[in-house]
């Protein structure tokens, strides 16, 4: 009897111990954060990886479209600021999961017609039965709806949902005024499962028509936080580097770049170009991986000349290698923002100038610079309480269209027809955000701009020209 009680005992110990191994080995296990029961767990771990600080938007995606010969809502409107990692979660979202889609950029695709025929041209791919044409000729929606009808028309895009993806969908308000409207209906018009995934950055009401239209599901992309920037760019560690190594280091780059740039992808660019220098003292066994106040004491001056270049890209990156090992002053910048250069045509030049004249010179000045025969004015005879502050404190101020033609044929020495010519380069200089209107275009009074540029740039715009600047501004008299 004992004996069979220790029996049972022993066993009941192998029994728990066997438990104990089996729940120690499924912890070990690492499941994804994702569930969906029509993908392995596999690839849901696979996709997690991928998306990093987005497992909510995934997941929320991932139930809205359901299993693949589900019909999903008709159509999904996904919006936030640049670099919220809208495109990228979508593209890889759909080839992760190996779903049919096709990926659209309305900005390339600046007509309907382009458009329309590109979504054609892109559903022939994905559907090996479809003989591939070398183009497809689509010039209303009705066309459209008749030949996707025919090239879903497959088994293979029958069985599943077919997702159209359309980025940087704020183009499309520029287009015909019946696009929006069908994309948003096209399930219903066509008939098939299909749904349309519109990507943008502003809210859906400025989309939405005063017709009235189909209101599509809305989802919201966060900006990444200070955390989630840390999680992505640590990601990128290299293999020789410990990855704390590389995460102190990505923590100094956000330390410094953080306030003035969001962007992903540039703070990629910032941190590949800027780690070489970073290690340098532990490359040459000056400093170990735990030397921080060396390591920052060797990047500083470096991250600070990298915060002159935020988005410009006004060097390659084989050239800001170079100028890292060279001897010189670290804010010392061989490019556009040292030299404040900047390629124009003549007249816009002149143009420019008599634009920053106009802003930072009062009115009544205007006779003294301007005018040939205006006899001596002082300069107290112009000056009020108002004036004692220097105008490039004060900012630019608002001018007319008449005054900036005025002063330009002022210092232009040869004589300059007001011609359509004249007017469409301060169209363009409009457009390169040098000059910025104000006020509304349906004034009666013409059209009034500012000029936005710094005396550094235009006084190196005046010297292409061999004017000089400085005796046509009141604040340096």
């Amino acid at each position: 009897m004992l004996e069979e009680q220790t029996g049972l005992a022993d066993n009941d110990v192998i029994n728990r111990w066997d438990m104990h191994v089996q729940m120690t080995d499924s912890r070990n296990i690492k499941m994804p954060n994702l569930e969906h029961p029509a993908y392995p767990a596999a690839t849901l771990l696979q996709l997690e990886s991928l998306v990093p600080c987005r497992e909510s938007q995934v997941s929320l995606l991932l139930s809205i479209f359901g299993e693949r010969h589900h019909f999903s809502f008709p159509s999904i409107f996904i919006y936030g600021h640049t670099s919220s990692g809208k495109t990228y979660v979508m593209q890889t979202l759909l080839s992760t999961l190996q779903l049919p889609h096709v990926f659209v950029n309305c900005v390339e695709c600046f007509t309907s017609r382009l458009l329309l025929e590109e979504i054609l041209m892109q559903l022939q791919s994905c559907s090996p039965e479809v003989e591939q044409t070398s183009q497809v000729h689509c010039d209303a929606f009705n066309d459209f709806v008749r030949l996707f009808k025919q090239a879903v028309a497959t088994q293979e895009l029958q069985d599943q949902t077919l997702y159209i993806v359309l980025d940087r969908a704020e183009q499309l308000r520029e287009m015909e005024a019946n696009i929006l409207p069908a994309f948003l209906r096209l399930q219903e018009l066509t008939d098939r499962n299909v749904t349309v995934i519109l990507l943008s950055e502003i809210v859906w009401e400025l989309f939405r028509p005063n017709t009235g239209c189909f209101e599509p599901f809305t989802l919201y992309f966060p900006d990444y936080s200070i955390g989630h920037l840390q999680k992505i760019l640590s990601q990128n560690h290299p293999p020789e580097y410990s990855a704390d190594f590389y995460s102190a280091y990505i923590n100094i780059l956000l330390g410094v770049f953080y306030m003035v740039c969001r962007d992903v992808k540039e703070l990629q660019h910032l941190a590949a170009l800027n780690f070489s220098k970073y290690c340098e003292p532990v490359a040459r066994g000056e400093a170990n991986e735990r030397d921080s106040r060396k390591l920052w004491k060797n990047i500083e001056p470096h991250l600070k000349r990298a915060m002159q270049t935020v988005y410009l890209r006004e060097i390659s990156s084989s050239q800001w290698e170079h100028l890292q090992h060279d001897d010189e002053d670290p804010g010392q910048l061989k490019g556009l923002s040292a030299h404040t250069h900047v390629e124009l045509p003549y007249y816009s030049k002149f143009l420019l100038i008599a634009a920053y004249l106009a802003s930072y010179n009062p009115v009544r000045t205007d006779k003294r610079f301007f005018l040939k025969h205006h006899g001596k004015i002082r300069k107290t005879n112009f000056m009020k309480k108002h004036e004692k502050t220097s105008n490039h404190l004060l900012g630019p101020k608002p001018f007319p269209l008449d005054r900036l033609l005025a002063i330009l044929y002022s210092i232009v020495d040869n004589r300059v027809a007001p011609t359509a010519n004249i007017f469409s380069q301060i169209t363009s200089l409009v457009t390169l955000q040098l000059l910025s209107t104000v006020g509304h275009n349906d004034q009666l009074d013409g059209p009034r701009y500012k000029c936005t540029v710094s005396l550094d740039f235009i006084r190196a715009v005046a010297r292409t020209v061999n004017f000089d600047i400085i005796k046509y501004l009141y604040d340096f008299l």
